[in-house]
Parts: structure tokens; C-alpha cells; sequence
């Protein structure tokens, strides 16, 4: 075999190479843009009995819980959870709640009002 024969082989193996990572490369920046989420479900039950779940939620931002509130949280996600007596995820008094897990509040205490992830 020459050496003139196998260059063209070398150079297409090469541009087949790069395109190829130049794909990949190309999918993961256009999947990267997509919201990730806590995968599973967060289940709460309201001070009126209520149960309600909410599967797979975003992992950003401060997710609001029904307007009574939530006196029994469960976290079926594979991320942590940090419950808060506010609706807008601030304040002290707050309760870390890991991947599957439950919190449930004290007698007298207020309900959960929001929940945010660890991310």
C-alpha cells in the first residue's frame, strides 16, 4: 500500500472526527438550554386535607404551595428541598428536607407556604 493511498483515508477520518464532535458539541449547548428539573414528585397535604403533587418541578426559582398552606411535605425528588413559612421562599424558620424525604410541621406552628431546591 502506498502512503499516497492511505493520506485521503487519514484526512477523512479526521474531518469525520471533527464533525463529529462538532455535533456533539452543537447538542449538548442546544440541551443545555432546556429547564432542568427535580425529577419525581413533591407532595404536599394543605391544612384542609388536600393532597396535592406536583411532578417533576423546576429546580430554579421559589415554588409557591396552595394558599392554605402545607402541613406534611414529601420530597419523592432526587433533590434536596428547603421548605419556608413565606410564599416567596425568605424568611427564617425555614426546614431542609433531603431526597426522599418528609417533613411534617410541629402542632401550633404555621404551614409551609413555599419550597425551593438545592441545586
Amino acid at each position: 500500500m502506498s502512503v499516497t493511498a492511505t493520506a485521503p483515508r487519514r484526512r477523512r477520518r479526521r474531518i469525520g472526527v471533527a464533525a463529529g464532535v462538532s455535533l456533539l458539541a452543537l447538542a449538548a449547548t442546544g440541551c443545555s438550554g432546556l429547564g432542568r428539573t427535580a425529577v419525581g414528585p413533591v407532595t404536599y397535604t394543605t391544612e384542609r386535607e388536600a393532597v396535592v403533587q406536583v411532578n417533576s418541578p423546576s429546580v430554579r426559582g421559589c415554588h409557591r404551595i396552595a394558599p392554605a398552606g402545607a402541613h406534611e411535605v414529601e420530597n419523592g425528588t432526587l433533590v434536596d428541598v428547603i421548605l419556608y413559612p413565606t410564599r416567596d421562599c425568605t424568611g427564617r424558620g425555614t426546614a431542609y428536607v433531603p431526597t426522599r424525604a418528609g417533613d411534617v410541621t410541629a402542632p401550633g406552628s404555621g404551614p409551609w407556604r413555599s419550597y425551593s431546591f438545592v441545586h
